[in-house]
C-alpha cells in the first residue's frame, strides 16, 4: 500500500484536497495518507512555511498531493510573523517553490485539455456569422527550479555583487542610481536542467503522439537565456524525426492562444514563462478549477493544482469552490505511480459529469464566488465530487 504526504495548505486547499481523497478511493485506490505540515500558518508561528519535518515526509515517501498556498509580499509577510520571532532574521519563501528546489523537481507538466460539454470552453468566430470551439489539447512543460524563480535576486545589494554586475556593459545606464534604490532578480538557466525538460517534452509528444513541441521564449531579446532554450530544443529535436521543433515568442504566443490554441500540443518553457503560458491555456479550457499540474524529481513528485488558496472561499459553508482541478491532479498522482486504470476511470467520470451537464460549480455557470450561487442553482463541491463519484 502507497504512503502519499497529503499536504492541504492554505484556504481551498483544506477543502478541495480531503474531496480528491474521496475520489482516489471511490476509484479502488488504496492508500494511508499522512497529513504533512506547510503554508502560511505556520510562516506565522515558526517563521517557515516549509517546516523541516514534512521535507523529512517527503523524503521518506517520496509522493506528496498539495493543495494550496498562500504567499504574500516581503513587508505583509514581515507584519505578519508572531511578535516573538520578529527582527531574528526570518524571510519569507515559497514552501511550494522551496520544495521543488530542495528535492529538484524540476519537470512541471501542466496538462489544460477541454472537455466536451463545458461551458467555460473558449470560442471563436468562424467567419461565417456563427461560432466553433476548438478542442484545446495542449500540455505546458515548465522548468521548475530554475529562471527567473531561482530566487537569486537583491535589494540594495551588497557591493561585491554591484561590482561584479558593473562587469557588463549594459550596467552603464545604472551607473548613478544609488545602490539603495536598485532592486535586481536574476534569470539563471543552464545546460544540464534546459537539456532534461527539452527533452522531457519530446519524449511526452512522441508517447502520446503530438505533433509538435514549441520552445516558448524571447530569445530576440533574452538572448542568452532564452537562446539557450531554442539552441537545445534544434539540437534535441534532430532526435525526433516526425515531431516538428517549432518556436515563438511568449508575447506573440499570448495572443495565439486565443488565435489557434488547437494547433499547439506540447510546449516547453523556462520557470516563469512556463507559468504565464500554462495560465494563458488553462483560461480556454474552464480556467483554474481545471487546472492540474505535476512537479517531479529523480526520486520525489508533488502534484497539486495550479489555483491560489482564495482564502475568501475557505470559510463558506457549504463550500462553492470547484474541486476538479484538484482531483485532476491526484489523476497525475495515479498515472505517475502506475496507476493508469484508475486514472482514466476518474478522468471518464468528470467528463461524463461535465458533458451531462447537470452538476456545474458557480465557475461553470459563470456567477459571482459568494454563498447566494448556490440559491442560484450552483452545485457545492461536496456535490460536484459526489457526482464523480456516482460516475465512477
Amino acid at each position: 500500500m502507497k504512503t502519499i504526504v497529503a499536504m492541504p495548505g492554505d484556504g481551498i486547499g483544506k477543502v478541495v484536497l480531503p474531496e480528491a481523497i474521496r475520489v482516489l478511493e471511490a476509484s479502488g485506490f488504496e492508500a494511508e495518507y499522512i497529513h504533512g505540515d506547510i503554508g502560511w500558518e505556520f510562516w506565522i508561528k515558526e517563521g517557515n512555511a516549509l517546516p523541516e519535518r514534512t521535507i523529512d515526509l517527503l523524503g521518506k515517501h517520496k509522493i506528496g498531493l498539495f493543495g494550496a498556498i498562500t504567499s504574500k509580499p516581503k513587508t505583509e509577510a514581515d507584519k505578519e510573523l508572531a511578535p516573538e520571532l520578529k527582527g531574528k532574521g526570518y524571510v519569507y519563501f515559497s514552501p511550494i517553490v522551496g520544495l521543488r528546489q530542495h528535492f529538484n523537481l524540476d519537470i512541471c507538466t501542466r496538462p489544460c485539455k477541454a472537455f466536451k460539454g463545458n461551458p467555460l470552453n473558449f470560442i471563436r468566430k468562424d467567419g461565417k456569422g456563427g461560432f466553433e470551439e476548438p478542442m484545446v489539447d495542449a500540455v505546458i512543460f515548465r522548468q521548475n527550479t530554475e529562471g527567473m524563480y531561482g530566487g537569486v535576486e537583491w535589494t540594495n545589494p551588497p557591493a561585491e555583487v554591484r561590482a561584479a554586475l558593473e562587469t557588463h556593459p549594459r550596467m552603464k545606464a545604472f551607473k548613478e542610481v544609488k545602490s539603495e534604490d536598485l532592486a535586481i532578480s536574476t534569470r539563471i538557466v543552464t545546460r544540464p536542467a534546459t537539456e532534461k525538460i527539452i527533452r522531457a517534452a519530446f519524449e511526452y509528444a512522441k508517447k502520446f503522439g503530438y505533433k509538435n513541441v514549441t520552445v516558448c521564449e524571447k530569445p530576440n531579446v533574452l538572448r542568452e537565456t532564452s537562446g539557450m532554450y531554442l539552441q537545445i530544443g534544434k539540437e534535441i529535436a534532430k532526435e525526433y524525426p516526425g515531431i516538428d521543433l517549432w518556436d515563438t515568442n511568449i508575447d506573440a504566443q499570448m495572443m495565439w492562444l486565443t488565435k489557434n490554441p488547437e494547433n499547439y500540443g506540447v510546449l516547453v518553457s523556462e520557470n516563469m514563462f512556463g507559468d504565464i503560458i500554462s495560465d494563458g491555456f488553462a483560461g480556454l479550457v474552464g480556467g483554474l478549477g481545471f487546472a492540474c499540474s505535476a512537479n517531479i524529481g529523480d526520486e520525489v513528485a508533488v502534484f497539486e493544482p495550479t489555483h491560489g488558496s482564495a482564502p475568501k472561499y475557505e470559510q463558506l459553508n457549504p463550500s462553492i469552490v470547484n474541486p476538479i482541478a484538484m482531483i485532476l491532479s491526484a489523476c497525475m498522482m495515479l498515472d505517475h505511480i502506475g496507476e493508469t486504470d484508475k486514472a482514466e476511470k476518474i478522468r471518464n467520470a468528470i467528463a461524463s459529469v461535465i458533458e451531462e451537464g447537470k452538476v456545474k460549480t458557480y465557475d461553470m455557470m459563470k456567477l459571482r464566488g459568494s454563498a447566494k450561487a448556490i440559491e442560484e442553482g450552483a452545485a457545492t463541491t461536496q456535490q460536484m465530487t459526489d457526482a464523480i463519484i456516482a460516475k465512477i
